[in-house]
């Protein structure tokens, strides 16, 4: 049995094929079977899954429907969701297995990555180097071994059926071999809006190594390909309804991450800072995949600090670069198949459109180094040429290579552990990465150790003394530790460069509040409101001043507030009940008895068994003559606080002047059993007894 070569004629040995995608499975799943004990990182994990509601139930018809109409964590990929959904469905929050379904998904990749290369081009072992290099270079463990990168090995698993689909419509043009192309590529685009450069690397694999148009009559393309020729508009034209999903794709995402605040591209660094980053990163992630040594989670943006000498260098690189491959391209188009695949499907998150506050990442590596593994793949046995033992030399620097390449994944595997051994390899891999210390810094103050935790975020400070937002949590730490007045200085240094920043308004007002300075508190209070009018706590803690400050009103209305935001909330509902009884007890004081009864009934509609509001009631509507209904309240009050004093002399004293003496004698006497020294019941039960006498 041998797979057909699809420009020319060559006949691969299906032994091998199967045996080389054997020895990917084992070697792929060995040096990523540890993530079956890894835990959970706390850098989007907990957005993703252990924190997300919709994740957490599973796969239900809300889930699904929230999927596909909401955008979370700066990104709207349904599919994605999705797979997380079925693995909590499937696993609950069982983080190995999260962490083992993307292996699977990688080994998957790296599989159909063999096979289609081998397809498209008959090259076999050249196929295999580049599918073994995919498999185990070290920089694409963040990709892997993080659960919320899912998107990355799902989107990549549709990207290469895309391709594979393309593949077979190349071969035999027609409608019905054109619509699985359109499937697979909305597939991955619902997993990850990063296809949309896959129409542009089609583009790329028409002319090598389909070779399906050519340049000019001096091209490669021969008479023996096994595609048929088109022309170059042809190419272009099956790429339009491709072009028109991407097109979309790249509006959504866009929409959504702009909608979330997280673009910062045209505040917090120009456009020359960004177009500077991205000349010195592409050449970065070339040095990384050549020397992939202290890879790390997060590479801190150098904002404007890149020297000439980096940006031009940089820049010569890439020209240089660009313009061998173009010079090489009729003898070797490899190379500028290879070099336009690492360019194109960087764009888009290459940073010039700058999301977050990295200056690259690993992940986004996951589909562009292909491009480069190609160039190694086929130039390598071109520049040995003839050499003597030419193969030998190729296959054992293959083998040391990936070999090499393996240990050091594994070893990258390991950092990826838990959140404390990610970041601590984070700060040693790359000197001031201020990210990693602010995790960490987090960690130690979840766990309660707040003289580490300051330690790193004061670490955050040296480093970014100007990224405010970061301050605010130094701020907190503070607060736990109890030291108040240097807290209240961090809030306050936020607040001088971001006025409306919730967290320190709300931070800095709960410490004023704390030192009884009530209007201040009060006025960071409603700053924060303006920005997040639905928070409970802040209705709560405003309504909690106002009371303090005896302005009842202004209390009851944000407790009421407060209650519709969380209404299951019971500590919320009685001190909302006790807040109108006790305004109710204001009104009656001054007169307004309507008033009164009206805040003594709101009471009761939050808290039936409010024995205080049925004793006030009581009073007000003896007040009112409505002695009936007195009774009916303090007989109420009474079977729910049998020991409420007020209420039982109330009675009492009604009983009495009704002629009931003897169930008024009753009542006094058990007022002086709670209350000994209650003058007016021993008085009233002195003056009946007498009279009994």
């Amino acid at each position: 049995m041998s797979l057909n070569r699809v420009n020319g004629t060559c006949q691969s040995n299906i032994y091998w094929i199967l045996c080389i995608c054997l020895a990917l499975v084992l070697a792929t799943v060995v040096v990523y079977w540890q993530v079956r004990h890894h835990e959970f990182i706390d850098f989007d994990d907990d957005e993703y899954i252990t924190e997300n509601k919709h994740v957490l139930e599973g796969l239900t018809q809300e889930g699904v429907i929230w999927a596909f109409t909401k955008s979370h964590s700066n990104n709207w990929h349904p599919l994605t969701w999705l797979s997380h959904m079925l693995d909590c469905q499937l696993f609950g929050l069982d983080a190995g297995a999260h962490h083992l379904t993307n292996v699977f998904f990688h080994v998957a990749n790296a599989i159909l990555l063999f096979l289609l290369i081998t397809r498209m081009t008959g090259n076999l072992w050249a196929s295999a180097f580049v599918a073994a290099a995919f498999a185990l270079h070290p920089i694409h463990v963040e990709s892997v071994a993080w659960a919320s990168e899912r998107k990355d090995v799902l989107s990549t698993f549709f990207w290469l059926l895309t391709t594979w689909a393309y593949m077979r419509y190349v071969q035999r043009p027609s409608m019905i071999r054109y619509v699985p192309i359109i499937i697979f590529f909305i597939l991955g685009l619902l997993s990850k809006q990063m296809l949309v450069t896959l129409p542009f690397v089609l583009l790329l694999l028409d002319y090598w190594p389909l070779r399906r148009f050519i340049l000019d009559d001096k091209s490669v393309c021969d008479n023996k390909q096994a595609v048929p020729a088109v022309s170059i508009k042809r190419c272009v034209l099956e790429k339009l309804p491709l072009l028109i999903l991407s097109v979309i794709a790249g509006l959504i995402v866009f929409l959504t991450q702009q909608s979330s605040g997280i673009l910062r591209s045209t505040i917090q660094y120009s456009l020359i800072c960004r177009i500077e980053n991205a000349l010195v990163a592409y050449v970065e992630y070339i040095g990384k995949m050549l020397w992939p040594l202290h890879l790390a989670v997060f590479y801190p943006h150098p904002g404007d600090t890149l020297t000439i000498w980096q940006i031009a260098g940089s820049l010569l690189l890439l020209v240089s670069i660009t313009a061998g491959v173009i010079w090489k391209l009729r003898r070797h188009p490899y190379l500028a198949v290879g070099w336009f695949w690492y360019l194109g499907t960087l764009v888009p998150v290459i940073g010039l459109v700058q999301v977050g506050n990295q200056a690259l990442a690993d992940r986004y590596t996951y589909i562009p180094f292909t491009g480069l593994f190609i160039i190694i793949a086929w130039g390598v046995p071109e520049i040995l040429g003839r050499l003597f033992y030419r193969k030998y030399i190729i296959s054992l620097s293959a083998a040391v290579l990936l070999f090499s390449l393996g240990l050091l994944t594994y070893s990258q595997v390991k950092h990826w552990r838990n959140s404390m051994t990610l970041h601590k390899h984070a700060i040693q891999a790359v000197p001031d990465n201020w990210a990693a210390h602010h995790a960490i810094a987090r960690i130690y103050q979840e766990a309660g150790d707040l003289d580490t935790a300051i330690k790193h975020y004061s670490e955050v400070m040296r480093i970014v003394p100007d990224f405010m937002p970061l301050r605010v949590n130094i701020g907190v730490a503070l607060v736990e530790q109890g030291n108040l007045d240097e807290a209240a200085i961090h809030f306050t240094e936020v607040l001088r460069h971001i006025p409306d920043h919730f967290e320190a308004n709300f931070n800095l007002g709960t410490i004023l509040a704390n030192k009884g300075e009530f209007p201040r508190a009060i006025a960071h209070f409603k700053k924060a409101l303006e920005v997040e009018p639905d928070s409970y706590e802040l209705h709560h803690r405003l309504g909690a001043i106002f009371f303090q400050q005896g302005r009842l009103k202004k209390g009851i209305e944000h407790y009421t507030e407060a209650l519709r935001i969380q209404p299951y909330s019971q500590t919320l509902r009685w001190e909302l009940a006790i807040a109108h009884n006790k305004l109710g007890i204001e009104l009656a004081k001054k007169a307004q008895l309507d008033l009164a009864i009206t805040h003594f009934n709101e009471a009761l509609a939050i808290k039936p068994d409010l024995a205080d509001a049925h004793s006030n009631l009581g009073r007000v509507s003896t007040l009112q003559g409505d002695i009936d209904q007195a009774l009916t309240h303090y007989y109420k009050a009474l079977e729910l606080n049998p020991n409420l004093v007020n209420a039982r002399f109330c009675l009492a004293d009604i009983l009495a002047r009704q002629g009931k003496k003897n169930d008024a004698i009753e009542n006094f006497r058990k007022v002086l059993e709670i209350k000994p020294d209650h003058t007016e019941s021993r008085r009233a039960l002195q003056k009946l007894l007498k009279k009994a006498d």
